[in-house]
């Protein structure tokens, strides 16, 4: 589509949504950020169409800041830039109500661009894109789903510490958790209803919700979809529709990794397959163990997984969920329907093959890792790679392995002198992602925890 078709098929967008909810006054402007951290605008219903036809401008340095909102000055977009300007236009099929807030309010995601047109470099689903488009050279689309998992929670703490919400059935709050459990879902109804509403009213294909393994720890599945970049777009959306529906019932929800040390972390499972010209999974053929490209896709995916974990576990909670027996992988390893393998693919019909990368947690940015994870199935494609044979029994147990990095300067190293990353992401994005991170890390280096004083304050 040429800018000039873009921008019509914006302008009706925005002509019709407000021709049909004329009582909506507040449009909220969303860009995720590098820590997929939702940042922008407000603006009124009278700037709406301008926005939708010409746009908004914000700093491009909002790609460059940390967890904290401060600038990332190692990044080279603050003041090297002047701190400049870029061009954020809107996501055709994005602009839709806000249904938990009391007043009321549409929301928008947007993409940034240079002045020029070109896609700027730090927005992370221009770096998606570039991957997709080495798969459209070869004829080839990524069907993705997403499965996210987060704890609901108490507004109140336990000293500082969270807490589960108390069950509006049981009238208590409770430790323990049945997984898959159908009372852990009637307990909070009306907050899966209040999802479930709101996804209708903003088009995003959930599936199923479960109970998980922890206590409030629950899971919603997302419908597979033929666009890599959509699938992105519906997790970032997702998750914001489950925290404010959590907020209007009352309760807050998260998506951090390890909010308890003594439970199970949050992850974000990633399914895809790949499609031919006529629609044709790939990862098919007719067998029971699927084709070679699913093979040549899965070692690829091997190959380059450690040099992909600083974007599947971005801070320094992430790695706190990598550890043996709770389901978080901590091997480059695979295997038919074994969900201790960072790589499952799962069992059922043929014409549904697909692989389950289980390594990223929760509190990532969707859109850098469905970017890292297709580009480490189309490395693999392209050369063709083996991936030896399928485990049995658990990853856990195999000493043989090796180990992915588990400590946040293990996977930044792994990340910065990645060629692979270089290659598939730009030098330029690999040094601002790194910038971010590293600004992190040393923030938190120079904290001394409670345990640390507890312990060694008065006694040593």
């Amino acid at each position: 589509m040429n800018a000039e078709m873009a921008s019509a098929t914006l302008r009706d967008e925005a002509a019709d949504f407000l021709a049909r909810n004329p009582d909506i006054e507040t449009f909220e402007l969303l860009i995720p950020d590098t820590n997929g951290v939702l940042r922008g605008k407000w603006v009124p219903r009278s700037a709406v169409a301008r926005v939708f036809e010409g746009g908004i401008r914000l700093p491009s340095s909002v790609f460059a800041i940390d967890i904290w909102g401060n600038d990332v000055h190692d990044s080279g977009l603050v003041y090297e830039t002047g701190d400049r300007d870029a061009l954020c236009m809107p996501v055709p099929g994005t602009l839709m109500p806000v249904p938990w807030l009391k007043r009321p309010t549409a929301q928008a995601l947007m993409t940034m661009y240079e002045p020029d047109g070109r896609p700027f470099f730090g927005d992370p689903s221009h770096v998606l894109d570039a991957v997709l488009e080495r798969f459209r050279k070869l004829g080839l689309t990524p069907v993705v789903a997403t499965e996210l998992e987060f704890y609901l929670l108490d507004r109140e703490t336990d000293g500082g510490r969270p807490q589960p919400p108390i069950s509006p059935l049981a009238g208590q709050r409770s430790w323990s958790s049945q997984v898959y459990g159908i009372e852990e879902l009637h307990a909070f109804e009306d907050f899966f209803d209040g999802i479930t509403r709101a996804c209708e009213d903003q088009n995003l294909p959930i599936d199923t919700f479960v109970a998980e393994q922890a206590p409030s720890q629950f899971e919603v599945n997302l419908k597979h979809v033929p666009d890599a970049i959509l699938a992105a777009d519906h997790a970032v959306l997702l998750k914001r529709v489950i925290k404010g529906v959590a907020q209007a019932h009352g309760m807050s929800a998260t998506f951090m990794a390890k909010p308890f040390g003594q439970f199970a972390g949050n992850g974000m499972h990633v399914h895809f397959s790949l499609v031919d010209a006529n629609g044709n999974n790939v990862f098919d053929d007719g067998s029971a163990n699927g084709s070679r490209m699913l093979r040549h896709a899965v070692a690829g995916l091997m190959a380059t997984m450690s040099d992909t974990v600083a974007l599947y576990a971005p801070n320094t909670n992430s790695y706190r969920r990598f550890a043996p027996g709770t389901h978080a992988p901590t091997k480059p390893s695979w295997g038919y329907d074994n969900r201790s393998a960072a790589l499952r693919i799962p069992s059922g019909e043929r014409q549904a093959m697909r692989i389950e990368h289980r390594v990223s947690g929760a509190d990532v940015n969707p859109h850098l890792v469905l970017a890292a994870i297709l580009a480490g199935a189309h490395h693999g494609i392209v050369n063709e790679l083996e991936p030896g044979e399928p485990i049995k029994g658990s990853a856990y147990d195999r000493t043989d392995l090796g180990t992915l990095p588990n400590t946040p300067d293990w996977a930044l190293e792994e990340f910065e002198k990645s060629e692979f990353m270089r290659e598939y992401f730009g030098a330029a994005y690999v040094n601002l992602y790194a910038a971010c991170r590293r600004q992190e890390l040393a923030a938190f280096g120079k904290q001394v925890t409670p345990l640390e004083y507890d312990s060694y304050l008065r006694t040593v």
